[in-house]
This record gives C-alpha cells, sequence and structure tokens, in this order.
C-alpha cells in the first residue's frame, strides 16, 4: 500500500488545484464529508449524541467546519470551539466556516490560555470529540493553547475522533512533537502517512480509514512514492508458487554460519526456520565441539565443522572454508549464536567481503562490523542487515534512543549509504532498500518480544532469498511473515508466552495460507 509524506501530500494537494482545475474547496468538502461518514461508522448514534470539535485556522480546522456543518444536519448538538480569531483564517477554511452560524452552529473564538481553559470546562460533557487541531504539516512541539487542547482531549472518557492525524503526531515520522492526541479513530486523506503506521503514532492513531478526496492518480503517480505498507495484497502479488516437478535443489541451497558456546540454539532455529518457508537443503556451519549438538536437535539439517578458537568460537582460518562451500550455496546468513571472539569478528569482515551470494547479516554478524562498515560496501553481493535498535545504534554510532526517533530516516540511510538491504526490527518493523524506499510492517504483536525471534526472522529471509527471491522481495516477505505467524500464534495462544519455537512451526500453514490461493504453474 502506497504511503505519501508530509510534503508529497502538499505537492499532490497542489497539482491538484492549479494543475488538474480541482477547487481546494471541493478537496476540503469530500475531505469532510468522507471523515464524518466514518466516524458515523464508529459513532452509529453520533446524530444523537452532543459533540465538541476543536478546530485549527489551518485547512485541518476547515476540514473540521465542514465535518460541523455535516453532523449538524444529520441532527446532531454541534459545538466548534476555534483556537484562533476567526479573521486569521484565510481561503476554503475560512468559506466553510463562514457557512456555520448560518446554521445555527455556535463558533467560539478561543485565542488564549484562560478564556480556552474556561470554555473547554464547561464542554466536558459533550459524548463525542473532533481533533481538528493540527494537521500534516506540523514541524514543531506543540505549545500554548494547542497543548492545553490536546491535554484535554486526552482526559476525556468520550470517543475522539482525529482528522487526517492525531494532533501532534509527525506525519514522517510518528514521533510525538511535545504532547499528542490520543484518537480512537483518524480519518486520513487522499493516501495514509507512515505516522499512522509507526509507532508511537500508530497507537495514538486508533482506527485509521483513509478517504478518496479526489486526487486524480496521474497526480500521485506524476509526485512518485517513497513509503509503502507491507499489506496482503503485496504478499499475493509478490510469492511464486513451487513447480509440480520442482526437487529440492530447484528450492535453494543455504548456508547457516553461527553458533558459539551457550548460543547454539540461535542458529539452529535461523536454519530450521530457513526449511520451514521452503528453503531446499540447509548446511548449519559451527565451532567444531558444537556441530554434534548441532545435528541433535534438527536430523533435517546438514553440517559443517569450522576450526573453532580456544574459547570455542569461529577461528579466523574458517574464513577459507565458509568461503569455499558458500560458493555451491544460493545463499548464506550470518550472526545468528555466533558471539564476538576477536578471530571470528576477522572471520566475519573477510566473510562478507568475499562472500560470492547474496547475504542476511544479523546478531552478533552486525556487532562485529560495528564502527567499520566497510566490509559490507566493499561485498561482492548484496547484503541483508537486520539489526534491532540497539545494534543499529551500533551501525551507525548512536544511541538507541536517537535511532528510535527517527526509525526511518536512520534505517534509509543505512541502506543508501551502504548500498543494502535494511530491516530495522521492532514494532512495526521498517524494510529500507537501496534505492531510497522504504517499507513499514502491518503485521505482528507484543509478544514476540521474546529471545529467538529475530533467529527466526533471519531464516525466513534467508530461506526465501535462496528460493530465487530477490534480496529487496525476500526481506519484505521475511518480515510480513514473520509477523503474521506471530499474530495467529497470539490469536490462539495467547498474547503472551509463545515462543520462537511455536512460531517456526507456525511458518507453513502462515505461508501455505497464501500459496494455496495461488494457481500452480504448469508446463506448456
Amino acid at each position: 500500500m502506497r504511503l505519501s509524506t508530509a510534503g508529497e501530500m502538499r505537492e499532490m494537494d497542489r497539482l491538484t488545484i492549479t494543475g488538474f482545475g480541482i477547487p481546494g474547496r471541493v478537496l476540503m468538502e469530500s475531505a469532510g464529508r468522507g471523515a464524518t461518514l466514518f466516524l458515523m461508522e464508529c459513532v452509529p448514534d453520533v446524530a444523537q449524541k452532543s459533540v465538541g470539535i476543536l478546530c485549527g485556522r489551518g485547512n485541518n480546522g476547515g476540514d473540521g467546519f465542514v465535518m460541523a456543518r455535516c453532523l449538524a444536519e444529520a441532527g446532531a448538538a454541534v459545538r466548534v470551539v476555534l483556537l484562533s480569531k476567526a479573521e486569521k483564517v484565510t481561503g476554503e477554511a475560512a468559506e466553510n466556516l463562514a457557512l456555520l452560524p448560518k446554521m445555527g452552529v455556535q463558533v467560539e473564538e478561543l485565542a488564549d490560555e484562560a478564556s480556552l481553559s474556561r470554555a473547554l470546562a464547561g464542554m466536558e460533557r459533550r459524548q463525542v470529540w473532533i481533533d481538528a487541531l493540527l494537521g500534516t504539516g506540523l514541524a514543531s512541539p506543540v505549545r500554548g493553547v494547542f497543548r492545553l487542547a490536546v491535554d484535554f482531549l486526552n482526559a476525556r472518557d468520550g470517543f475522539v475522533f482525529s482528522v487526517d492525524i492525531p494532533s501532534g503526531i509527525s506525519a514522517d515520522t510518528g514521533q510525538i512533537l511535545g504532547a499528542a492526541v490520543r484518537a480512537q479513530a483518524t480519518a486520513t486523506f487522499g493516501l495514509a502517512k507512515p505516522g499512522h503506521l509507526v509507532y508511537p503514532g500508530k497507537e495514538h492513531t486508533g482506527k485509521l480509514r483513509v478517504v478518496d478526496i479526489g486526487i486524480p492518480k496521474m497526480i500521485m503517480d506524476q509526485v512518485g512514492a517513497t513509503h509503502f505498507a507491507l499489506t496482503e495484497d503485496w504478499v499475493k502479488d509478490s510469492l511464486v508458487p513451487r513447480k509440480p516437478e520442482a526437487h529440492k535443489g530447484d528450492a535453494g541451497r543455504l548456508l547457516v554460519v553461527g553458533g558459539s558456546p551457550g548460543k547454539s540454539g540461535a542458529a539452529v532455529m535461523a536454519a530450521l526456520a530457513a526449511m520451514r518457508v521452503g528453503a531446499g537443503l540447509v548446511t548449519l556451519a559451527g565451532p567444531r565441539s558444537l556441530v554434534p549438538g548441532f545435528q541433535g536437535q534438527a536430523p533435517e539439517i546438514m553440517a559443517l565443522a569450522l576450526d573453532e578458537t580456544l574459547g570455542g568460537g569461529i577461528a579466523a582460518s574458517a574464513a577459507d572454508q565458509i568461503l569455499e562451500f558458500a560458493a555451491s550455496c544460493d545463499g548464506l546468513a550470518l550472526g545468528p549464536g555466533l558471539g564476538m571472539d576477536e578471530e571470528t569478528i576477522r572471520m566475519v569482515h573477510r566473510v562478507v567481503r568475499e562472500c560470492p551470494v547474496p547475504m542476511v547479516l544479523d546478531a552478533d554478524g552486525l556487532n562485529a562490523l560495528a564502527g567499520d562498515l566497510e566490509a559490507v560496501q566493499a561485498a561482492k553481493s548484496t547484503a541483508i542487515l537486520t539489526p534491532h535498535p540497539g545494534e543499529m545504534a551500533r551501525l551507525c554510532g548512536l544511541s538507541p534512543a536517537a535511532v528510535q526517533a527517527d526509525r526511518l530516516g536512520r534505517a534509509r540511510g543505512l541502506a543508501a549509504d551502504l548500498g543494502c538491504v535494511c530491516v530495522l526490527k521492532g514494532a512495526a518493523t521498517v524494510v529500507a532498500l537501496p534505492r531510497g524506499e522504504v517499507w513499514i510492517n502491518t503485521t505482528g504483536n507484543p509478544g514476540m518480544a521474546s529471545g529467538g525471534m529475530g533467529d527466526v526472522l533471519t531464516g525466513i529471509a534467508a530461506g526465501f532469498l535462496v528460493q530465487g527471491y530477490a534480496p529487496e522481495t525476500a526481506a519484505r516477505l521475511a518480515v510480513f511473515l514473520h509477523g503474521l505467524a506471530g499474530d495467529r500464534l497470539a490469536d490462539t495462544l495467547g498474547l503472551v508466552g509463545y515462543l520462537a519455537g511455536d512460531l517456526i512451526l507456525e511458518l507453513p500453514e502462515t505461508l501455505g495460507s497464501f500459496l494455496s490461493k495461488l494457481p500452480i504453474p504448469r508446463q506448456a
């Protein structure tokens, strides 16, 4: 699903008005009426309720004025509070504001905190609230009367509905700018914004509806797109069913390199996850002393014993073994449970530089590269990097908080700088592609916050990679299906307590729910 940034949406509006000849007032009317219809779905008896609408002086407030008129026509008891002097409202918003008194809708102009506090105190018993304060163009912290209004809405027991985006949420990053309305539903216009899908913005948005206001598709195509949401429709379009005559060699050969004393399970889970999404042949390479344990946990997985250090990690000399074996494979997963032995770090740098096949790098495979990313830039093949915020912080030389403050920007920057696919894990995982696109995942739940889930994601991505999917596609498929499998488990086992191993077992049925609906290719 295509998304738009605030700037892209402004440009679409401008081109629709100036280049296509659709008046701005028509767009505002469509927005306000579409938002009202969605509100009526959310609160079916809203026409019998008292409604308070808090409006700013810009177009967001103008959409609120249209909603006020529509709700008054339906019979609701509507009261509008304008956080500005009426003479400061201009354009289409002013035209819609002028209509309200003619319909008997009370509008109060309250531009200072004292008068606003008094007025709001007399409105506390309103049953439905509409936030039309600040739109998607907000770029600075919410202050003054707007902060007071936001805090007031967040203290209400009634239904809170936001116009375009909850006031105080950055449309481009999803971050809270000082304070933000916590809505139960939001109607946005034209296209959804990244801030609706990225936390904490997603949590403040509530139920989201995208309202078509008449922006022509050719205008959207002219402006272009940089942000997308991962959805079931995209997965259906991207998956390729297996041919009836396929054999295990056709399904891809994967080499997983990982494991160290106390962490062997991570590498095993990655290998098993790859097989559960269809990888044909998987070999797990690890320290020689751990190989018997590998084979005992998963007899379907082949093993490769590597030179090891005195501490039981993978030795630097093992790079020769890994590179030679990788040449006969279709992909490599490097990192799960690897450890940070000094020799192991040297092995990682060499393998990343010289590996002849696409790679998935995770966990200590990433930590080994922190502070020296030249190996990724010099790599012979495309790499998928799958850091969590802490690993991303180490890779970028930042704090985890700085990463979380701009997840989309950090992921995009790393992908562009290294020419890699960056999967920044977490709630609403971000997949950034080298050409600048950013995809936001729409699956997953808090129950996935447990050990081993990242190792499973690594295996899924590598499993798709060796089956012939391009790295960009493999990463997106892995992220969506990993989250969807978690959602299915939450539905059956509960939101907390299922394990990474449970998710691995859920993968075939999760993937099968898509593949069963696709036509099986036949030979001509």
